[in-house]
């Protein structure tokens, strides 16, 4: 008689399983135990590659550190190319410990995944903090300054001053060394994670202003320019929260 029952290997097998309950389960010719046991492989590949991933992206920030800098900032920003709505920014300064292995950017997550690890990161990061530019600011200044200015608002508003910034593609005018990273929230955890609670942050944001101001579809838009959004602009008008310097929205006037 086996060792084990199917149930037990399902059970096993769905945890982290020692070698011997490997062993058995691959030689086990039951058909359910080999499915556990393939559902298991298929699992492990995963987190093999989730864990690869991770450790390319920590490398920045550990070469930092192993250099022996202490606190390095990772910057995102989410929401320039809305019609409506702010731009918004977060720091993120990572612990060396830091294991969330599924971070990465945000633009590559689902919603779903995107609030599962807002929290986590909340809770294991060093540091979060954000910058906000809003509608009036970009009208004021444009789009590419405004982002600009709602980054340093993030790495002043910080709790630890940072040593070096991980930026995505900006500069940020604040006296802190800064490596500009092309696509940085692919390369970087501290910027994957920035990415994360900007966007987390401003979805909740463009939710709150979907009831604020109903019939732009906000809360599933987010302020892009979606048929439904440019309808709202046609039928109601342009909202306090609309960025008068974008054509769409100027058209609309």
């Amino acid at each position: 008689m086996p060792e084990y029952t199917v149930a037990d290997y399902k059970r096993l097998l769905a945890d982290e399983p020692s070698d011997a309950v490997l062993a058995t389960a691959q030689a086990d010719s039951r058909k359910g135990v080999q499915q556990a046991y393939q559902r298991y492989l298929k699992q492990a590949e995963k987190q093999a590659k989730l864990l690869a991933r991770f450790n390319q992206h920590m490398s920045l920030e550990r070469h930092f550190w192993q250099a022996g800098g202490q606190y390095v900032a990772g910057i995102d920003e989410v929401g320039r190319g809305p019609l409506a709505g702010p731009v918004v920014t977060a720091a993120v300064v990572l612990p060396q410990d830091f294991d969330l292995v599924e971070v990465n950017d945000s633009k590559q997550l689902t919603a779903q995944k995107r609030a599962e690890l807002m929290p986590k990161i909340l809770s294991e990061a060093v540091a979060v903090s954000l910058g906000v530019a809003d509608a009036p600011t970009i009208d004021r200044l444009n789009i590419y300054e405004a982002t600009r200015v709602a980054m340093r608002q993030a790495v002043e508003n910080l709790t630890v001053q940072p040593t070096l910034l991980l930026v995505d593609a900006m500069q940020i005018p604040v006296p802190i060394h800064q490596n500009r990273l092309i696509k940085g929230d692919a390369k970087s955890a501290s910027i994957s994670a920035a990415s994360i609670v900007a966007k987390v942050a401003r979805d909740h944001l463009m939710t709150m202003y979907d009831q604020v101001y109903p019939g732009y579809d906000f809360a599933d838009n987010m302020g892009y320019g979606t048929a439904k959004h440019l309808a709202g602009l046609q039928q109601f008008g342009v909202t306090p929260i609309h960025r008068h310097s974008f054509s769409p929205v100027r058209d609309a006037e």
